[in-house]
């Protein structure tokens, strides 16, 4: 990783980030939901096809994890993030399927010092994952960014 260019001054409320574009690979879709989510529907292309569905569909988790590494290569490999104390948040509002394209979007929500470490800020951030512009997936979450200057005690 090179020397981050964002820093938790840099997230400022209503900030959007736009974090590219991904498509879900069948193959790999389906290997997920056998490994890690084998419900019918995401794994068993025949009776997927018969159901209200028409094909498997990608596990929710599985996408959540396309957000994460979209996430990863478009902000947090430049970004001075930390971690994170989770997600508050998940909705899948829509299915995906197998040579969908899905797109990224990242707002920041709040923003705020830490109180306990003021070298850290905790955001608020906003994910929605859409295909066409309608949203399959909504997370909301926090992560910790180091500040570019610390405050004086």
């Amino acid at each position: 990783m090179s020397q981050p260019t964002v820093f938790f001054e840099d997230l400022t409320v209503g900030r959007v980030f736009d974090l590219g574009a991904i498509t879900v690979d069948r193959a790999e879709m389906i290997d997920f939901a056998r490994r890690y989510d084998p419900q019918w529907y995401h794994v068993d292309p025949e009776r997927a096809a018969a159901s209200s569905w028409g094909d498997v569909i990608a596990s929710g988790f599985f996408t959540a994890s396309l957000c994460m590494k979209l996430y990863a290569e478009n902000l947090l490999d430049r970004a001075a993030a930390d971690t994170s104390p989770g997600m508050d948040e998940l909705r899948w509002l829509a299915a995906v399927y197998g040579g969908d394209t899905l797109s990224l979007e990242l707002t920041v929500e709040d923003a705020q010092p830490s109180s306990r470490s003021p070298e850290l800020g905790t955001v608020s951030l906003r994910w929605v994952l859409s295909r066409d512009d309608v949203p399959v997936l909504r997370m909301r979450g926090r992560g910790w960014f180091r500040r570019r200057e610390q405050l004086p005690d």
